[in-house]
């Protein structure tokens, strides 16, 4: 092979590549479930090494985890379905029975809203979503169809996969792979693990507690606070804060107070202290914000698996500038990067002394 001419592993990643996107393209009605796949596969595949190191083959465990897998997902998607399909008239016929007009008195002075409008833009959402639903059923049997066959696939061909997308990267450089996949599985038990267990907690907190506060469609509520769980940092104070508001409108002082004060301390908070922290140790530890910025960029930007894809997305961005700052800056600070370069040596001659600074318990030497 000549000087000039490039590796043929590198030719055959390019073409790799060129023939995903084109895939990507063709199968872009169902690129969500695919990538849906892939990150549910990403997380189950050390289930499916756990299963064989306990004397299972291959196949059988890879079988099993899909099982786990399919179940899961069937068990917290088919609640969200249902309710939308068997609930959806009775949640219309309360948005309708609101008042029109929500007097609202600031010390002396009375305000009305009028939320007619409102209310005809809730209702036309609702009915949407209702019909949707009942539409996209027979598409909905077969996309969950395809993401069994493909997390099936995934998880008896994992390593496999990991092989091939490995092999054309120069040895020097296959830490930051691994690295960048270390960040995104962590990212990946974050959102699915993580975020489910501190759904599963928030659904049965509240359940009971709607229902003891006599609240109507008591179960509906507490699914609606659970799936909010997956936004980050306000979670379910979006519904808990506008049923409060409601009541304080309705002259209701006292309904408001408990569900204000009870909704925010047991429903909004309470998972986060006592679930969250148990699980967290093998999450990503990315910043609220950014998990933030991650979840409505991907939402808004790829719809329903942006919920997913973005944080992850951010996640591994993160870890990229994390590693190129390890690599050109070791340990020193913004602030001591710009001290070395205003306190430098003149005429750049070396004076033979030696500077040492501290911070945040690292000490970083400069000449």
């Amino acid at each position: 092979m000549s000087s000039t001419e490039v590796p043929r592993q590198y030719v055959l990643a390019g073409i790799v590549v060129a023939l995903g996107v084109v895939t990507a393209g063709i199968l872009l009605e169902v690129l969500g479930t695919i990538l849906f796949a892939l990150t549910v596969a990403y997380v189950l595949a050390p289930v499916q090494g756990w299963l064989v190191r306990r004397g299972l083959s291959e196949w059988t465990g890879a079988v099993v985890a899909t099982l786990f897998g399919f179940v899961t997902t069937v068990a917290v998607f088919s609640p969200i379905v249902m309710t939308l399909y068997l609930r959806t008239d009775e949640i219309i016929d309360i948005v309708e029975g609101l008042p029109a007009e929500i007097p609202i008195t600031i010390l002396e002075y009375t305000y009305t809203v009028e939320v007619v409008e409102l209310q005809a833009l809730a209702v036309d959402i609702l009915a949407g979503v209702a019909v949707s639903v009942v539409t996209q059923l027979p598409v909905l049997a077969v996309k969950f169809a395809l993401f069994a066959i493909l997390l099936f696939a995934l998880l008896l061909q994992g390593d496999a996969a990991g092989r091939a997308a490995i092999a054309p990267v120069p040895p020097a450089y296959r830490d930051v792979v691994f690295a960048l996949a270390t960040r995104a599985r962590e990212t990946l038990y974050a959102i699915y693990v993580l975020q489910l267990a501190t759904a599963v907690a928030t659904l049965l907190i509240a359940y009971p507690l709607f229902w003891a506060l006599g609240y109507e469609l008591a179960f509906t509520l507490a699914l609606f606070a659970a799936i909010l769980q997956f936004v980050p940092i306000i979670g379910p104070t979006l519904l808990i804060a506008p049923i409060a508001l409601y009541q304080v409108a309705a002259g209701e002082l006292l309904a408001a107070a408990l569900i204000g004060v009870l909704g925010i301390a047991l429903v909004a908070w309470f998972p986060d202290i006592v679930v969250r922290p148990r699980l967290a140790r093998r999450s990503a530890g990315i910043p609220g914000s950014l998990y933030f910025v991650g979840f409505t960029g991907g939402l808004f930007t790829l719809g329903a698996i942006g919920i997913v894809v973005g944080p992850l997305i951010v996640a591994v961005f993160v870890e990229a500038v994390d590693l190129l700052a390890d690599e050109v800056n070791t340990d020193a600070s913004f602030a001591e990067l710009a001290e070395r370069e205003t306190d430098g040596p003149d005429d750049g001659e070396s004076t033979g002394t030696e500077t040492t600074y501290e911070e945040s318990g690292s000490r970083v030497a400069l000449e």
